[in-house]
């Protein structure tokens, strides 16, 4: 579909948050290069948050001349990040070509991997998702190279549909500490993984060289798709505290993605809030995520032998089997849920008093059984929360199920091209051969 302008009363409706910080940049001195890569995400951004536009709009909304904009577009017309399209109608002048993103030629993948399963998604520049999926597996059984394996053969299977579209990035989100400078798990302990390089060994099962591959926590991707895509979005202080087997946070703090002196941010699921004599699976007692992770419901509810318990049985299946039993009312469900709703609200109002957000999204377990969950949660958290009203705080479940994380890991990597487009390479000029 060709391109169409976006009238200027409606502008204010089309115009996309401001883009997430993800990490601090020291200044430097200005070059011609650092110039034009700084205008080239300038005319970029522009054509994202308007629409479809002419280069002479182009121009006067970004102060730069109109042959500094021709350059500038077909630049990223090479680069297959825009295209153009329909001539501009009914304006003062000359007409102009509309030049709109182009949604069809570079993909972006975000993946996780998980206690027991791995997922992944595919979007367009555009940030809509073409395809996902996500596959029940036991990853602590398969092990490091047994589930990297198969996060390859993941990655092969969202790009089958793909045609002449290029995968620009593919991000992967871990639940554990990330060197993401190196691409490296330090440490997960619920997948009981040690320093594995997860960019290396996926860059060498994938063999796609010119594809950026990129490492993060799960619960920051987390927080970036919830920011970019969910029911907060635009919200520049939130806190996503993410529900699986561990418990994880991203924070946004002005828009800015926290991470620590170290880069290991987050990991709120190790406070020492729980039962002194619950065990962790980082082997500690008393951490939050033994009294509200998925595998506490999990024993406050089921014996062992129970289906619930089997790792090899979807996720979503065992929730809603999990409703189903709350819904009969049975008691020993009701109360579980009640138990750990209220552990929730505790640990939720630590990270209200600490950081002041304006929205606390809960993800994972947590939105799938949120209607067991909200009451109890907000009766122990907002009396604890010292400033008055919650200190604007509001409570909010995720919509984006639990492909979140992966979904954010496709999110980062739109961030990473539109910042600086220039990090795209030109592809080469295809000869007849190619197009036989």
């Amino acid at each position: 579909m060709s391109p169409t302008a976006t009238p200027r009363s409606e502008l204010s409706r089309t115009r996309l948050p401001a883009a997430v910080t993800f990490a601090a940049t020291e200044a430097a001195p200005a070059d011609q290069a650092t110039v034009r890569r700084s205008n080239l995400a300038l005319v970029l951004q522009t054509v994202r948050t308007y629409g479809p536009w002419s280069r002479a709009r182009i121009a006067g909304d970004t102060g730069l001349t109109k042959a500094t904009v021709s350059s500038l577009v077909s630049d990223l017309i090479q680069r297959r990040l825009i295209r153009e399209g329909e001539i501009e109608r009914g304006g003062a002048g000359r007409p102009g070509q509309l030049v709109g993103l182009d949604n069809t030629s570079a993909l972006f993948l975000g993946l996780e991997i998980n206690v027991d399963y791995i997922a992944g998604v595919m979007t367009d520049l555009t940030g809509v998702a073409l395809a996902r999926q996500r596959l029940p597996i036991d990853v602590r059984g398969l092990g490091p190279a047994g589930t990297l394996a198969r996060t390859a053969e993941l990655v092969a299977t969202l790009l089958a549909e793909a045609a002449d579209a290029e995968a620009i990035s593919v991000n992967v989100a871990i639940p554990g500490l990330i060197d993401i400078e190196h691409g490296i798990l330090a440490y997960a302990p619920n997948l009981e993984w040690r320093d594995v390089d997860v960019t290396g060994t996926l860059r060498r099962l994938l063999t796609m060289p010119r594809t950026r591959i990129g490492l993060d926590n799960e619960a920051n991707m987390a927080a970036v798709a919830e920011y970019a895509a969910g029911s907060a979005a635009g919200v520049r202080d939130l806190v996503v505290i993410t529900g699986e087997v561990g418990i994880g946070s991203g924070v946004l703090a002005a828009g800015e993605l926290l991470r620590g002196t170290s880069g290991f941010f987050g990991e709120v699921g190790h406070m020492a809030i729980g039962a002194p004599d619950a065990l962790c699976g980082c082997g500690r007692r008393g951490c939050w995520e033994a009294v509200v992770g998925l595998a506490a419901i999990l024993r406050a509810i089921a014996d062992p032998d129970d289906e619930l318990q089997d790792p090899a049985l979807d996720l979503s299946t065992r929730l809603q089997e999990i409703e189903h039993r709350a819904d009969a009312g049975d008691q020993r469900t009701l109360a579980g849920l009640t138990t750990v709703a209220t552990g929730l609200g505790l640990g939720a109002s630590i990270l209200a008093n600490i950081f002041n957000p304006e929205v606390i999204v809960f993800g994972g377990y947590f939105a799938a059984l949120s209607r067991f969950l909200e009451v109890p949660l907000r009766n122990e958290m907002y009396p604890r929360v010292i400033a008055p009203d919650g200190g604007g705080c509001r409570i909010e479940f995720s919509t984006l199920g639990f492909e979140a994380a992966a979904l954010g890991g496709a999110h980062a990597g739109i961030h990473w091209v539109m910042a600086d487009p220039s990090l795209v390479e030109i592809p080469a000029a295809r000869s007849p051969a190619d197009s036989a």
